[in-house]
């Protein structure tokens, strides 16, 4: 979380020098360097994608998503590729992962700012959806970058073998959830959690209940689990 890219190599050594380092990380609490994905067409083109928290020059703490070129053991060609995600904190989300369709996805949370989860012209509070330059996917259900909303600090997804969107997220204390992600659709923070209703809200697959915590910080899809 403090900015530091480690690379480990085909038989799993640890080199040990940083291979980059981000001097404009923000790393607070839950906040820092906090997700890198390769893309599926690393080899043609070297991309390798980074998400961290930064504190913006008015003083704010946002997140970004950022690109760089891997080359002669290097990484060049800088470009950011989504900006001003809202931060906080906590609540900063984090992962990135190329679905198998190609498209990147990003978990963001809701920035300590719950509101903001149910406004979907807003990227805090979402899981959003972009090609590799950025850019909002054709098709997105709002015409931006949103592909779901009304989370409320997602921090992991994977897809199975038939290419559904699963999703866990942190819960207020407790109700940490367990979803299957279908675009365009509202999973009700902050104004249902756990077995609440709310119309045109979905509820998790699973949540944890009320009085214990999973912390799901992350999900991988595996034979079938």
């Amino acid at each position: 979380r403090p900015g530091r890219g480690r690379f480990i190599d085909s038989q799993g050594k640890l080199k040990s020098e940083p291979i980059l380092t981000f001097d404009d990380v923000k790393h607070i609490s839950e906040g820092g360097l906090l997700g890198v994905a390769v893309d599926p067409e690393y080899a043609l083109n070297n991309f390798v994608y980074f998400y961290y928290t930064y504190d913006s020059g008015e003083k704010n703490t946002l997140n970004r998503v950022v690109r760089f070129k891997y080359l002669n053991n290097e990484f060049v060609d800088r470009k950011i590729v989504v900006d001003v995600i809202p931060g906080a904190s906590n609540h900063n989300g984090g992962r990135i992962k190329f679905g198998p369709d190609g498209y990147l996805y990003i978990t963001a949370g809701d920035a300590q700012e719950p509101s903001l989860a149910q406004d979907t012209n807003s990227l805090a509070g979402k899981i959003l959806s972009v090609d590799r330059n950025g850019h909002a996917v054709d098709g997105n259900p709002f015409g931006n970058r949103v592909y779901s909303f009304g989370h409320r600090n997602p921090q992991g997804i994977a897809w199975d073998n038939k290419g559904r969107l699963f999703e866990t997220e942190h819960g207020n204390s407790a109700t940490d959830e367990f979803n299957q992600i279908t675009p365009g659709k509202n999973y009700g923070w902050p104004t249902i959690r756990g077995d609440e209703t709310g119309e045109g809200m979905l509820n998790p697959i699973l949540h944890c209940g009320t009085k214990n915590t999973w912390a799901p910080s992350g999900m991988a899809y595996l034979n079938g689990s």
